[in-house]
């Protein structure tokens, strides 16, 4: 059956551990972009497979964290943390918003290339003031490159770039809590460079949603708890192998009375 643009796809070479969709083919190759992945790649045709998307389109549930009572307690109200989430992907932004909705979640969504991000992400934070910013998009790792050079990153130094700008506008990790990466990012690099938590200490894809369920997360805990990192983690697809970051606490105001 012959492949075409828009086309579901696995890739032999990679055992087939994850579908991607067709967006381009120029002669004999195919280019890929992740359906649940933050990742963009290129094959050979002959070396990819077609497959169809499953009945549920992602593993990780796209329903809320919430339980359904657990922001309508008694006399109280509750302000949950404003995130500002900057996508290099349309489609990705799209289904984090839809996460976000789910959760009661304020959230501003942006879609800016990843190397425009660093230039604008001032502006931004000025005009909406959010607790929470996501910096992500597309990133990518060269296979059997040196972990260490940034670059052998398609956009990690382009996130870096963006993550201090935003700490030149707010110093405090408390005060602005930025969340930062994409698939394959260097993690060690973005939480130098003022990351709370960034994508991936084992230089693995991670799921298009994860950096959206632990801004969530954060969103939804009051304010003098403290977050358990380990568990909060473990929410994302990959764990600790796709996402790290740092102790903290929730971001969420208790208010009374309602």
């Amino acid at each position: 059956m012959e492949i075409k643009k828009g086309a579901y796809v696995t890739r032999n070479s990679y055992q087939n551990d994850t579908i991607f969709k067709v967006v381009n083919i120029k002669g004999n190759v195919c280019y890929l972009k992740g359906v649940d992945v933050r990742l963009y790649a290129d094959s050979v045709m002959d070396d990819l497979v077609l497959t169809v998307l499953p009945k549920e389109e992602d593993e990780i549930s796209e329903e809320s964290l919430l339980d359904d009572e657990s922001l309508m307690r008694g006399d109280f109200f509750y302000l949950p943390g404003k995130v500002l989430h900057i996508d290099g992907d349309s489609e990705y932004l799209e289904r984090c918003l839809k996460f976000y909705r789910k959760n009661k979640v304020f959230a501003v969504g942006k879609k800016i290339s990843e190397t425009d991000i660093a230039s604008k992400i001032h502006m931004m934070l000025l005009e909406y003031q959010p607790d929470i910013v996501i910096i992500t998009g597309h990133d990518s790792f060269k296979k059997n490159g040196d972990i260490h050079d940034l670059r052998n990153y398609k956009n990690t130094e382009n996130f870096i770039k963006a993550v201090k700008e935003a700490r030149k506008f707010e110093k405090s990790h408390e005060k602005l809590v930025i969340i930062a990466g994409a698939c394959q990012s260097n993690y060690e690099e973005l939480i130098k460079a003022g990351a709370n938590f960034a994508s991936s200490p084992k230089r693995v894809n991670i799921h298009a949603l994860d950096p959206a369920i632990i801004a969530s997360v954060l969103a939804t805990s009051e304010r003098d708890k403290q977050i358990d990192l380990v568990e909060l983690l473990d929410k994302t697809k990959y764990g600790k192998d796709g996402m790290g970051g740092l102790r903290c606490h929730g971001l969420m105001y208790v208010g009374y009375p309602r």
